[in-house]
C-alpha cells in the first residue's frame, strides 16, 4: 500500500474549520501540511472563515492559490459603508471578491463535499448550506458578522448572519458529509492573550462574540477524532498583514499530529476497531 490510500480502502477524511476572522488564514497552513503528507480530504465543513477557506479549496483553488490570496486580502475586500440601520457595512462585495477567483460557483459543481455554516437571525437556528446553490453567496452569509455587517435576506425571506454564532466548530455536520474520520481546526482555541479591558461598547461586543464562539467550539470540540489548535493567541483578528505567520502557525500545528493522523488512517483502513481520538496533539484515552 502506498503512503496515499487509495479511496476504495482507506476511511474518508474530512476537516471541520472554525471561525475566527483574520486567523482563519491558518486553516490554509493546515491544508498545505496535509497535503504535503499526501492526506487526501474528502469532505470540509466551514463556519466564516472556515467557509471562506474551505469553500475556496472545495471549489479547487490550490494552495498556492489561497497563500497567494491570504497575502494580498485586505478588508475592503469584504465590505463597503452600508446604508442601513442593520449594520455599518455591507458584506456584497465579498460575494463579488470570490466569484472572480473561485474555478466554480455551484455547489453542485465542487471537488470536495463542502458545508458553510449560516445563522438564520429571526429563527435563532443553524442552517447548512450544502449540496445545491451558490457558493458565494452561502460563504459571504457564513461571514456576515452581526452588526459590522448588515443581515442578508436569503430567497426564503430569512435574515441571514456569521455561522460561528451557532455552530463555530462544525463537527457534526462534517460528519454528516460522509467523513469516518474529523480533523477539527480551531483557531480560537489559542486565547487571545492581546485581550484587555473593554473601553468602548464595541470593545464589548466584540469580546461577546468571542465569548460565543468559544462556549459553541467548545461544545463541539471532543466530537472530533483530532484537535488542531494553530498557536496564534498573541496575534489579532484583524491582521492579515501577517499572513505568513498564520500560514506557519497553521502548517506546525497540523505536523505535530501528522503522525497520529496517518496510524489511524492506517488502522481504520484495516477494518480494525475506530481509536480513540487526539486532541491538540495528545492521544485521548477511554476510561
Amino acid at each position: 500500500m502506498t503512503d496515499k490510500l487509495a479511496t476504495r480502502d482507506r476511511p474518508r477524511l474530512g476537516l471541520a474549520l472554525s471561525g475566527g476572522a483574520g486567523r482563519g488564514i491558518a486553516h490554509i497552513g493546515v491544508l498545505r501540511a496535509l497535503e504535503e503528507n499526501q492526506i487526501p480530504i474528502d469532505a470540509i465543513a466551514g463556519a466564516s472563515a472556515g467557509a471562506l477557506v474551505g469553500g475556496c479549496y472545495a471549489a479547487g483553488m490550490s494552495i498556492a492559490q489561497l497563500e497567494e490570496m491570504a497575502r494580498t486580502f485586505r478588508w475592503r475586500h469584504m465590505g463597503r459603508l452600508a446604508y442601513s440601520r442593520l449594520g455599518l457595512q455591507s458584506n456584497k462585495r465579498m460575494e463579488k471578491f470570490l466569484r472572480a477567483r473561485l474555478p466554480v460557483t455551484r455547489f453542485e459543481d465542487l471537488r470536495i463535499p463542502f458545508a458553510a455554516m449560516v445563522t438564520d437571525l429571526r429563527a435563532g437556528n443553524l442552517v447548512v448550506m450544502r449540496d445545491t446553490g451558490d457558493v458565494p453567496f452561502a460563504i459571504r452569509a457564513s461571514n456576515c458578522l452581526p452588526v459590522l455587517y448588515a443581515p442578508i435576506e436569503d430567497s426564503a425571506g430569512r435574515l441571514l448572519v456569521d455561522g460561528g454564532l451557532v455552530a463555530n466548530l462544525p463537527v457534526n455536520q462534517t460528519r454528516e458529509l460522509g467523513a469516518d474520520i474529523v480533523i477539527a481546526v480551531d483557531v480560537g482555541g489559542d486565547g487571545a492573550r492581546f485581550m484587555n479591558t473593554p473601553r468602548t461598547a464595541i470593545g464589548v461586543l466584540t469580546q461577546v462574540f468571542v465569548a460565543v464562539e468559544r462556549i459553541v467550539s467548545n461544545q463541539e470540540k471532543d466530537n472530533a477524532d483530532f484537535l488542531i489548535i494553530p498557536k496564534v493567541g498573541h496575534l489579532r483578528w484583524d491582521e492579515t498583514h501577517r499572513a505568513d505567520e498564520f500560514l506557519g502557525a497553521g502548517y506546525e500545528a497540523l505536523l505535530e499530529s501528522i503522525d497520529k493522523i496517518k496510524e489511524v488512517l492506517k488502522l481504520r483502513s484495516g477494518k480494525e476497531p475506530r481509536p480513540v481520538g487526539v486532541a491538540s496533539g495528545k492521544t485521548r484515552k477511554s476510561a
